[in-house]
């Protein structure tokens, strides 16, 4: 483990997201999850319940470059990756960085982009790098992707391809709040501006210190098989005609991994990988027919896997 302790790391950034979305326990430690493991998130739900908001509090919490993206139908993939242009002035081309050459990217209603900007996203999202040219340029680290996505009004819209939904490690869906939620974001911004007293509690080098610290946290044996049969079991399943892959594995390990380290443990539970199932793996599966008829959806299929495979004994680092 590092000096920094990352337990109460994670607490400073929960109560300064806190300070604009209220409630979203769970999806602000999913995102901090996200963040650890230097994954790409993807928040899917209708429009107004924070999306938007939530990947906005979590950025300026941070000490790192943000960009925002309003992905439309007529944007170019060079508007989102950058472009070599002619500088008259100069006699020579020059190269124009995009919004991608920051920390954490917030590619805000991504479906209604065309596939080959959605596409433009595909090499910097698996490699972290951008290709412009025949010429390779390196992101600097964290590079996050956190993008949304509105399931409704679809017309107009172009579904992301499985192999980029592939991408994202974590697929949230906020949901409506409770009532006594619903009354405190109103109170609370009645109340005056809650971004005004939002700031940095986390430094570029205390955030690369808690990625780090991710794989010093203890995986058993038996904790890493109960995730691979999970993993197994859905290629096999008889409502489910494509899988998860060993990406999916990968994903589902390292997202316990930091869960675990951000609620103060240096060693994964196999309730942790129970807790991280749905948002690692649904949005990899592939439906069949029948499945689609019935409308069955991923989560309740993988509740029904996770109940069918025997859970370890606890064991501890």
């Amino acid at each position: 483990m590092t000096g920094l302790n990352i337990q109460t790391w994670a607490e400073q950034l929960r109560r300064q997201v806190g300070q604009v979305v209220v409630g979203k326990q769970t999806s602000v430690d999913l995102l901090l999850t996200a963040l650890l493991c230097e994954g790409h998130v993807l928040l899917e739900d209708v429009p107004g319940v924070g999306k938007t908001t939530l990947i906005r509090a979590l950025a300026q919490s941070l000490d790192c470059q943000f960009r925002r993206v309003q992905f439309t139908p007529d944007l170019l993939p060079s508007d989102v990756t950058g472009l070599n242009f002619y500088n008259q002035k100069l006699s020579e081309f020059q190269f124009r960085a995009g919004p991608l050459f920051a920390n954490i990217v917030l590619a805000d209603e991504i479906n209604r982009a065309t596939p080959r900007t959605q596409s433009a996203l595909l090499e910097a999202m698996a490699e972290a790098t951008i290709t412009i040219d025949g010429e390779t340029h390196q992101l600097t680290r964290p590079f996050l992707v956190l993008a949304t996505q509105n399931p409704i009004e679809l017309e107009g819209t172009f579904p992301l391809p499985e192999a980029q939904l592939d991408r994202f490690l974590l697929r949230i869906n906020l949901g409506y709040p409770s009532e006594a939620e619903e009354h405190a974001i109103i109170q609370r911004f009645n109340q005056g501006n809650p971004w005004v007293t939002m700031q940095a509690v986390s430094d570029q080098s205390q955030l690369l210190a808690a990625i780090q610290a991710v794989r010093t946290v203890h995986l058993s044996d038996a904790v890493r098989n109960y995730a691979i049969a999970i993993v197994r079991a859905t290629r096999e399943h008889g409502e489910i005609e494509l899988g998860a892959s060993p990406r999916g594995s990968l994903a589902l390990t390292r997202a316990a991994q930091a869960w675990a380290l951000i609620h103060g443990r240096d060693f994964v539970l196999p309730d942790d990988v129970k807790q991280l199932v749905p948002s690692v793996l649904a949005h990899r599966l592939i439906l069949n027919a029948e499945a689609r008829l019935a409308q069955r959806s991923p989560e309740k299929i993988l509740a029904d896997v996770v109940k069918s495979i025997a859970t370890p004994v606890e064991e501890r680092a």
